[in-house]
């Protein structure tokens, strides 16, 4: 049986209506690639701790809330993935990859053409009908995210 792997991830928005991407940094599987940032659920946490953890981690920033948008399964040859995308409301700080990772804030129109990781590929449509969340205004400057 193939290992089984919880994840969260997350959907920002900047005050331009554009959305965050992460690349995956080199020595992890699928480096080079392109996903929605966030991270494995720990045993005990809930999918927003999880998310807030994560984003903590790996942007720097301190998440406010986030609503729940689609979740799905994924397989790949070694592994299955239990993918959950959350639209995240609010957020305070700048978003930076502390992890090493390249970050891209991208117009949602043009998501679709990222190299996005086919895990992921689903929440473009999902993100697409839902559009931004109403006030971005005050969530952290996307200018240190590299733009």
């Amino acid at each position: 049986m193939r290992e089984r792997i919880r994840v969260v991830a997350g959907a920002l928005f900047d005050a331009a209506g554009r959305v965050l991407i992460a690349e995956r940094p080199a020595g992890k599987h699928l480096a080079g690639r392109w996903e929605f940032p966030g991270g494995k659920i720990a045993a005990g946490e809930s999918r927003e701790q999880a998310l807030a953890r994560e984003l903590h981690e790996e942007l720097g920033i301190v998440v406010h809330g986030s609503e729940p948008l689609v979740s799905l399964v994924h397989d790949y040859a070694e592994r299955q993935v239990e993918l959950h995308l959350h639209l995240v409301q609010g957020w305070d700080g700048n978003a930076r990859g502390l992890d090493g990772q390249r970050l891209k804030w991208v117009p949602l129109a043009e998501l679709g053409g990222e190299d996005i990781l086919e895990a992921d590929r689903p929440f473009i449509d999902a993100l697409q009908r839902r559009g931004p969340p109403p006030d971005t205004t005050s969530h952290g400057a996307a200018a240190a995210a590299g733009d």
